[in-house]
């Protein structure tokens, strides 16, 4: 397989909850010396009639605790491809644990962005005695000098890694979390670009039998807005650990929508805008509100943010919350 000798470098990335945009706000965002960066994360965690997701509950202490750990640590041997429901094909190891990738590493060249804490929590794929199987191409099996000297395995350039919460073979507790860690398709590709249903716009409404007409993203789950958000100006409380419960609804082409309000109510007539975050994200807003959907939902349909911490709502085609009322 080919190599990549250049070394992963630690990118930090600063974490602020004031960030503005032109149409929603402000012409200009202020100084970093007057942002919040004392961000406030949600009350309340997952809902009580939540479904346990991996990515929101521990792997357990003792031997599973061990065994997991030793799952995560091991050499990747022959890579396979397995067919995910939702995701489509799915990376994984010899194990049948799901392999990553991160969307603050790089692919040209191979870099990555992922030490320390965040090692511990997505370790990385050793690219010692890696071989391809059916369906992957060697050609695309490459590995990256880490900042300790060590090799970790590369998809097409991509860093490969584990998610500490996946303890089983098939999990994908890691899709999503924070918006920047998604499963690697056997190309290195993200598995979920082009794996939600068939002709299912980006984003568009359903009717929910206790919540009414509530805006879903193209895999059919239901999107939620942060009361402690804020659309004039364009900020968001939600940073940091938030969002490994409450990952960010990637931008969605205009073209790409059923059912929602392009227009918006703010004093420029543009609500469905980008929202450039203070950590570098880039978020879906509708009516200037940033949008989420929440790591407790396992299925289409599933309403678990409903209310969490009394500061999560389901969002409605025109940006207003569901059975709350704004300030």
């Amino acid at each position: 397989m080919k190599t990549s000798w250049r070394s992963a470098s630690l990118v930090v990335s600063a974490v602020a909850v004031l960030a503005l945009t032109t149409a929603c706000g402000q012409e200009t965002a202020p100084p970093a010396s007057s942002q919040n960066v004392g961000a406030t994360a949600p009350a309340g965690g997952y809902a009580s009639a939540g479904t346990g997701l991996g990515n929101g509950t521990g792997t357990g202490a003792g031997a599973a605790g061990q065994e997991s750990a030793g799952k995560q640590g091991a050499k990747p041997g022959e890579l396979s491809v397995s067919t995910n429901q939702e995701l489509g094909k799915v990376l994984t190891d010899s194990a049948g644990l799901t392999l990553y990738r991160f969307d603050k590493d790089t692919a040209e060249p191979p870099k990555s962005s992922c030490d320390g804490d965040c090692a511990k929590k997505w370790p990385p794929v050793p690219a010692d005695d890696v071989t391809a199987g059916a369906g992957i191409d060697d050609e695309l099996l490459g590995s990256v000098t880490r900042s300790d000297g060590s090799k970790q395995l590369t998809i097409d350039g991509w860093p490969a890694y584990r998610f500490a919460k996946d303890t089983n073979a098939g999990d994908v507790n890691g899709q999503g979390v924070g918006g920047t860690w998604y499963a690697l398709a056997p190309d290195g590709k993200k598995a979920k670009d082009g794996a939600g249903a068939a002709g299912q716009p980006g984003l568009s409404t359903r009717k929910d039998p206790k919540l009414g007409e509530i805006v879903i993203d193209k895999n059919g789950m239901t999107v939620y807005r942060f009361m402690k958000d804020s659309p004039w100006p364009m900020k968001t409380a939600c940073t940091g650990e938030c969002l490994e419960k409450w990952p960010v609804i990637e931008p969605v082409d205009a073209e790409d929508t059923e059912g929602i309000d392009l227009k918006g109510s703010g004093p420029r007539g543009q609500g469905y805008v980008v929202f450039d975050r203070p950590d570098g994200l880039k978020q879906q807003t509708i009516d200037c509100v940033p949008i989420y959907t929440f790591a407790g939902d396992k299925k289409p349909g599933d309403t678990n943010g409903q209310g969490v911490g009394g500061t999560w709502y389901a969002i409605r085609p025109d940006g207003k919350p569901v059975g709350a009322s704004e300030k």
